[in-house]
């Protein structure tokens, strides 16, 4: 048969299916099916039907009556009878007044009709026969059909059985893989790390609306598949310098990544966490960049004496200098890295060294270091009151951050303002306890180009000595920064500073502050003053004056702080990016603008206002 009979066949079969009542009839003949037979059959089901139902209820009217001989038997003790009989009728009770009961009970009444009495207590004993086993008995498995002890944590099967403790594992994961696949299904999937990204952002005081700009986001992609990236080109330093902050914060700057920022042609290195870096990789960074000037190097613990001398040797035009933790390196190469680089180095940092640097490394320091602009020294262990007499030598210094000898008498830190004084223009002394009035009266009085000005952890300068710094004899111009973090009366006994004149920076120093240097401020450091009244932070923050340049303020563990000074301070710093409120209990229900930064809140996320400042 070719494929037009074939096709013609088909459709010939098509018509006759399609076709009119006839044809069906015709079909249905040829098959020896008629309307009548259709209908003995349904009245046969419909028999035998009845005659099953007529069988059951014989049968259980049958063990019924056997139930009852049996009860009957004086063969039992009577008292145990009573008991047993006592037990079931319970137990037939508390089955009758169950939902399942009363559900099956209504099935059976749908499906035999309302001809037939149905008898409650046949229908409770068969459910108490079919009733589950208790745990510690003996039961098969509804789906493997095994053998197996019950358990209160048995699972339940698809038809009511209980389930072996495998099956009852598999069945639940089944479902658990079946509700996930569900809200997956049903609910978009939110942008994973958004929130935590989001989080870390306004750690660093980034919060601006919108978009990243392109910069930035090829920044993060950079970041992201560093280590598939054979070399970053030529690259500016600023976009190097940001991705090693990146890189250094996700703690994936490995040997493999310095490579990528060794470039003979470049005049600086900056890592900031060299934490996964060898000895040999400090070495390497030095004999690639023979000509590097400006080195920072953090956390390089595992920088020893022969990467520091080799770069003495080979990097003749180094000129600032910055070490963390370098606590491998010893004080006779210290000393040999003064004597060759000392007299044209322009700043030196070092901070973290418990196991050198004392105070005779120090005076050779000050000796061969004579251009010295910025020194910055921190927890040097080693260092002694010595060193701060050593360092009044260093007159050039223009910039001098020291934390370390914090017993330094107050004398002694008298001495080293009255000799550095005339020419720093940035003075930090943090966490001095014997840093009182008198040194206060001479960063007044020797100190006339200061900009920034750092004093924390002082337990003895007083509120009107702070103040006086800043009256209408103050002879620097207005600062640019400003921590005064940490100055508070410690006595537990007197809490609020007593009422003459109080311990710490407080209520009569900060009008004096932001009148002297409202206008040119940008950074405000008020931590753990807690002697600052609400009264003056509702004065100087009311929303009408301003304090155009300021821009990140730390009010942390400061108790007065509300929701009522948190708007006066967002009013009254139009520009403000970053502000701390750790521990600023009583903070917690203010509305922040968009676009600042608010650190220390737990719901900070959460009030972000829609729109101005019109809405706080």
């Amino acid at each position: 048969m070719n494929f037009s009979s074939r096709l013609s066949t088909r459709r010939n079969a098509g018509n006759r299916i399609r076709g009119p009542h006839s044809a069906l009839t015709d079909f249905l003949a040829s098959h020896n099916i008629s309307a009548q037979q259709i209908q003995q059959d349904y009245q046969q089901r419909l028999a035998d039907a009845e005659r099953l139902q007529r069988e059951a209820v014989e049968n259980a009217a049958a063990e019924k009556e056997n139930e009852q001989i049996e009860d009957d038997d004086d063969s039992e003790d009577p008292v145990e009878k009573k008991k047993r009989k006592r037990k079931e009728e319970k137990a037939l009770a508390k089955i009758k007044a169950s939902k399942e009961f009363k559900r099956r009970k209504a099935e059976q009444e749908q499906e035999e009709g309302s001809d037939i009495e149905l008898d409650d207590d046949d229908l409770a004993r068969n459910m108490m026969a079919k009733a589950k086993p208790l745990p510690g008995q003996l039961d098969n498995c509804e789906i493997c059909e095994k053998r197996f002890t019950v358990t209160p944590y048995s699972g339940t099967g698809p038809d009511g059985g209980l389930l072996c403790g495998k099956c009852t594992k598999e069945l639940k994961d089944e479902a658990k893989k079946e509700a996930a696949a569900n809200k997956k299904k049903n609910k978009p999937p939110a942008p994973r790390g958004r929130k935590r990204q989001t989080e870390s952002d306004r750690l660093m005081g980034d919060v601006k609306s919108g978009a990243k700009t392109l910069v930035d986001m090829c920044v993060r992609k950079v970041a992201n598949v560093v280590n598939d990236i054979e070399e970053f080109g030529d690259m500016p330093q600023d976009i190097l310098d940001r991705l090693s902050q990146i890189l250094s914060k996700q703690r994936v700057l490995t040997p493999r990544v310095l490579d990528l920022f060794l470039r003979p042609d470049v005049d600086r290195i900056i890592v900031y966490d060299c934490g996964k870096l060898e000895t040999e990789d400090f070495q390497r960074i030095f004999g690639t960049m023979p000509h590097v000037e400006i080195v920072n190097l953090r956390f390089a613990g595992q920088m020893k004496d022969g990467p520091l001398l080799y770069m003495a040797d080979k990097c003749k035009k180094i000129r600032h200098l910055q070490l963390g933790a370098t606590n491998l390196v010893s004080d006779p190469a210290w000393i040999e890295l003064f004597n060759k680089r000392g007299p044209q180095l322009e700043s030196f940092k070092v901070s973290e060294l418990n196991d050198s640097m004392r105070d005779e490394t120090v005076e050779v320091l000050v000796k061969k270091c004579r251009k010295l602009k910025r020194l910055k020294m921190r927890s040097c262990s080693h260092l002694t009151e010595a060193s701060l007499h050593s360092l009044c030598a260093l007159t050039s210094l223009e910039h001098l951050t020291l934390a370390v000898a914090p017993d330094a008498s107050s004398s002694t830190l008298v001495n080293l303002v009255t000799s550095l004084g005339p020419n720093l223009r940035t003075l930090c002394l943090e966490n001095y306890q014997e840093l009182d009035d008198q040194v206060l009266d001479a960063i007044k009085q020797y100190c006339p180009k200061l900009s920034k000005l750092r004093l924390t952890g002082s337990t003895a300068c007083h509120d009107t000595a702070f103040a006086s710094l800043f009256d209408n004899n103050s002879p620097f111009p207005p600062l640019v920064y400003a921590d005064f973090s940490e100055n508070r009366e410690i006595d537990s006994m007197n809490p609020d500073g007593g009422e003459e004149d109080t311990v710490g920076f407080g209520t009569l120093a900060l009008p004096t502050l932001l009148t002297h240097s409202g206008s040119r401020l940008e950074r405000l450091d008020l931590k753990s003053d807690r002697h600052i009244s609400h009264a003056t932070l509702l004065e100087y923050f009311d929303g009408v004056k301003q304090y155009p340049a300021l821009k990140d303020i730390d009010l942390s563990f400061v108790r007065a702080v509300d929701d009522v000074v948190v708007a006066g301070i967002f009013k009254s710093c139009p520009n403000l990016a970053k502000l701390a409120l750790f521990a600023c209990f009583n903070a917690r229900g203010a509305g922040i603008p968009r676009g600042i930064a608010v650190v220390g809140l737990p719901n900070a996320g959460d009030n972000i206002l829609q729109g101005d400042y019109g809405g706080i």
